[in-house]
């Protein structure tokens, strides 16, 4: 089966102004940009994981219709995608005031939360990126901070909700269900 992810995507509305913000500002680099004629293919990777890199990807063919494309541009600029990328540092707050001298703008400032200290923006188009410090303890693992399934808290779901309950909402606690 799978044994890793190597490549996820993030939608972009110019791939040469998501170069200054990823690579000029965050510090990525440039992993691979090559022009396919019918789309170029830019991707990025932190320098201290380079076997995972970000797709900058443009809406658009050939693998979105025009009519679906003008509406994930629109999704896009609204923040509407949900989370586009979770970035580990070894000191939030120190992250926090360099990207913040570089002129990348804040949603939350550095927080304490269960799982260590976090804070978010949003890249130029409007995708959420948070950037975490993991709390002591939680981190482990091998250099990514993966760590094996052996030894993890786990993590409880939800109940499960019968067939006849699907339409009914579920009620969330936390960040990201206020």
């Amino acid at each position: 089966m799978f044994t890793r992810i190597s490549i996820h995507s993030v939608h972009v509305l110019d791939q040469d102004e998501a170069l200054d913000f990823y690579v000029g500002k965050l510090g990525f680099q440039i992993a691979s940009d090559v022009d396919m004629g019918f789309m170029r293919w830019l991707t990025v990777a932190l320098p201290s994981d380079p076997d995972r890199q970000i797709l900058l990807e443009v809406p658009g063919p050939p693998s979105l219709s025009d009519e679906v494309a003008a509406q994930v541009r629109d999704l896009v600029t609204k923040g509407a995608l949900g989370v586009a990328a979770i970035l580990n540092t070894d000191d939030c707050q120190k992250t926090y005031e360099t990207l913040s001298a570089k002129g990348v703008e804040f949603t939350e400032k550095p927080t304490q939360q269960p799982y260590g200290i976090d804070c978010a923006l949003r890249d130029p188009f409007g995708n959420h990126i948070r950037i975490t410090q993991p709390a002591e303890g939680a981190g482990g693992g091998d250099r990514r901070g993966h760590r094996p399934l052996a030894g993890r808290q786990q993590v409880v779901s939800p109940p499960h909700r019968s067939p006849t309950a699907r339409h009914q909402p579920v009620r969330r606690r936390g960040r990201w269900g206020r």
